[in-house]
This record gives structure tokens, C-alpha cells and sequence, in this order.
């Protein structure tokens, strides 16, 4: 009589088939989630230098102006205006000898720079001679401002100058733009800090 016999630890079962199946799939979720998870990273991280390496492109050049303020071409003190959100001195951009007027400014969510170049004989600022460039979009500062005022006896903790804050005892700028494209959305929102001083009205020397 031939006898079949049934090896029971041969090949799988279907339950066991099943399991293995099922403990695959999971592995390629999770492999899959964690694949897209580093993707999304890098793309949001890839992100948020090009917004830095900009919004840097933008403050660079502000610092430089905002370090040589100095007296209007009609002698008016270097400083017209410092509030949170805006900005005005004067300095000669150009080293011809002629110090335009210039405003930093935010308007809704974007930083703005308006100068005025002076005209006529004797000079004057006329503000319809404005000319405006927008440097810097969806700004989100909310109740942060965007510049904060230091006075000659700053230290790296002293406390900034008040509101309203008096213009002759400025003598470091701190500057601050917080930038979030989307604010539902990642990557979160994006913080520059730098500071300056007005190399110009020093009296500590």
C-alpha cells in the first residue's frame, strides 16, 4: 500500500501566508510614509534656505544704508522717524555726496523701501518724488516688530528704547522679519535677525 505522507513543516500555511503578506504590506507603508516624509523634509527644508538666502539678499543692503545714516542734505538730524514698523533716515546710497531720504516700511505683508532723491535750488524732499520697491513678501511679523531701537549703553541685554521712541538717542537698529508663505501649512514660519549701529551719531568713543 503506498502511503502519502504530509510534511506539516513544509512550505506555509495560508494563515501563515496571509500574515507575511500583510506584515510586507505594512513594511512598504511605512518604508513609502518614511521615504515621502523625508522628501517633504528636504523640500521644505530646500525651502526655507532659498526664503533665507532672499530675505539676506534684502536685509544686506538695508544694514549698509541704515549703518551710514547721517544729516540730510539740508542738515536735518539722520533720523526722521522710528517706529515699529517704519523706518526713515537718511544717507547718500550712492557716495555722490547727496543724502537721499529712505523709508523701510511694511505694508499689509510686504517690506517696502521708499526713497526720495532731493531736488531743486535749495533742495527739498518732496514726498510725491517718492519712489517705492517691494523687497520682501508674506511677511508675518503679527505684534513683533519689525525694527527694535537701542540707545549708547546697550550691552546684548539692555532694554530696547519705548514707544514713542526719541530719535536722538538711537544708536543701534535691530531688525527682524518673520516670513511664512503659508500659514496653514509647512514649513513653519521663518525668522531673521540681524543689527546695526549707525556708525555715525556714536558719541561713546
Amino acid at each position: 500500500m503506498n502511503r502519502l505522507f504530509y510534511n506539516k513543516k513544509a512550505g506555509f500555511s495560508l494563515a501563515e501566508t496571509v500574515v507575511t503578506v500583510a506584515v510586507l504590506g505594512m513594511l512598504v507603508v511605512v518604508v513609502g510614509k518614511f521615504g515621502g516624509d523625508v522628501f517633504s523634509f528636504n523640500r521644505y527644508f530646500t525651502k526655507s534656505l532659498d526664503v533665507a538666502g532672499d530675505a539676506r539678499k534684502v536685509l544686506r543692503p538695508m544694514i549698509n544704508e541704515i549703518r551710514g545714516a547721517s544729516p540730510s542734505s539740508l542738515g536735518a538730524y539722520a533720523i526722521e522717524s522710528a517706529g515699529e514698523n517704519e523706518f526713515i533716515f537718511f544717507t547718500d546710497t550712492d557716495d555722490n555726496g547727496v543724502k537721499e531720504r529712505i523709508r523701510y516700511y511694511l505694508d499689509g505683508t510686504i517690506l517696502k523701501k521708499g526713497t526720495i532723491v532731493p531736488t531743486g535750488n535749495p533742495y527739498t524732499y518732496n514726498s510725491q518724488n517718492e519712489t517705492t520697491l517691494s523687497l520682501i513678501q508674506n511677511v508675518r511679523n503679527g505684534a513683533t516688530p519689525i525694527f527694535t531701537y537701542f540707545d549708547t549703553n546697550y550691552n546684548g541685554s539692555t532694554s530696547a528704547l519705548t514707544s514713542p521712541v526719541t530719535v536722538t538717542s538711537v544708536r543701534l537698529v535691530r531688525v527682524e522679519v518673520i516670513i511664512d508663505e503659508d500659514v496653514n501649512a509647512l514649513p513653519s514660519p521663518l525668522s531673521i535677525v540681524t543689527q546695526v549701529s549707525l556708525r555715525n551719531l556714536k558719541d561713546n568713543l
